[in-house]
């Protein structure tokens, strides 16, 4: 797989008779290694390891409604009072992050009402804060770390 903008990771991966599979260490569970699952994977753990996100107050491909339509969010992290504070929209890393791509996470967030919002194709990222009370945001300039974010 191509190397990200993460720091490297070992992961497990192994081989089927008919493709590559990685250990989801949040999921406890065997995922087909596609480009988005590598990016996801790769946030995850930076997430986890570089900016001390608990393991556990993280939701991989969690559904929500979005008007009348089901959609499923990459990555949902939680405050430790499992209030939803944080959203990562991951692409593969063929995928340009444009407008649209931002505009889907900012959907999804309409619904969720999250202080951060992140999108990524594990080349470049972005990341912004949003002011929920005046409706506007801001971009950052890192990812925050979690004990840094604010709430409301």
């Amino acid at each position: 797989m191509i190397t990200l903008q993460f720091p490297k990771y070992d992961f497990r991966i192994r081989e089927t008779p008919d493709s590559k599979e990685i250990w989801d260490e949040t999921r406890k569970m065997w995922l087909l290694l596609t480009p988005e699952e590598w990016v996801r994977q790769h946030l995850v753990n930076f997430l986890v390891e570089e900016r001390k996100f608990p393991r556990s107050l993280i939701a991989l491909e969690r559904g929500l409604k979005v008007n009348t339509m089901h959609r499923r969010t990459d990555l949902l992290a939680y405050t430790k009072d499992v209030i939803p504070v944080f959203i990562a929209e991951c692409k593969a890393p063929a995928i340009k992050l444009d407008q649209h791509v931002f505009d889907q996470a900012a959907k999804y967030n309409s619904t969720l009402r999250v202080p951060y919002l992140m999108i990524t194709n594990g080349l470049k990222h972005f990341c912004c804060y949003i002011d929920l009370k005046n409706n506007s945001y801001r971009f950052l300039n890192d990812i925050p770390f979690y004990d840094e974010m604010k709430i409301g």
